[in-house]
């Protein structure tokens, strides 16, 4: 190798330790400085700002902004305030009486990949539906975003309405400028139910 072709060599080198290094320092601004529409100088969390069957969801501050622990008066963990789980977890056990026997694990791991279709998930005392599945998603759902880039931790939230070609999602602490409610399109085809998502792994119910 001559001495020109080393200098090059060593050039692009260092042009791709610049570009791993930027896009490292990217992800983790966006994980710590992004969050979600300030409210009022007036209001302070827990705000709720939307609902569903009057179980509030609750507006977080900056997207990684942990609280202490939303617990029942029963003893029952709901989850870290004010996140994703915190809501699923509240809304099924005020909502539809159902009280998780594994009340621990970050949102993706709602979803027990081991599983086939239509299988009961101990953990959770619900029945897992694969995306796609043979049923079709309804209200009341859970829905589980599998990680991401930006997000390790997967995301979770309830399907609000059902639609012949879309569905409405409820969510908590979904993200930088997210909203609370999000429309992901619904696909029927082959016999199976799909919601065209490339994260979502599958959906919950109980039966």
């Amino acid at each position: 190798m001559t001495r020109r072709q080393r200098i090059q060599w060593r050039w692009i080198l260092a042009y791709g330790i610049v570009v791993m290094l930027v896009a490292g320092v990217g992800i983790w601004m966006l994980n710590t400085f992004t969050h979600q529409a300030p409210l009022p100088d007036d209001q302070a969390p827990p705000v709720a700002i939307d609902s569903l069957h009057h179980i509030p969801v609750y507006y977080n501050g900056p997207v990684n902004h942990v609280g202490g622990f939303s617990v029942a008066k029963n003893g029952y963990k709901y989850g870290l305030q004010w996140q994703c789980v915190e809501f699923v977890k509240r809304y099924y056990a005020e909502h539809l009486g159902h009280y998780m026997p594994d009340a621990d694990g970050n949102a993706k791991d709602f979803f027990d990949k081991s599983l086939p279709d239509a299988s009961f998930n101990e953990a959770r005392a619900l029945v897992q539906y694969e995306n796609p599945s043979l049923k079709k998603p309804q209200v009341d759902d859970i829905v589980v975003f599998d990680r991401s880039l930006g997000n390790k931790y997967g995301h979770i939230g309830i399907i609000s309405a059902v639609y012949d070609n879309k569905v409405e999602i409820i969510q908590q602490n979904a993200g930088p400028d997210a909203e609370t409610r999000e429309f992901i399109d619904l696909q029927f085809a082959d016999g199976r139910w799909e919601l065209q998502h490339n994260r979502v792994l599958g959906w919950l119910r109980v039966e």
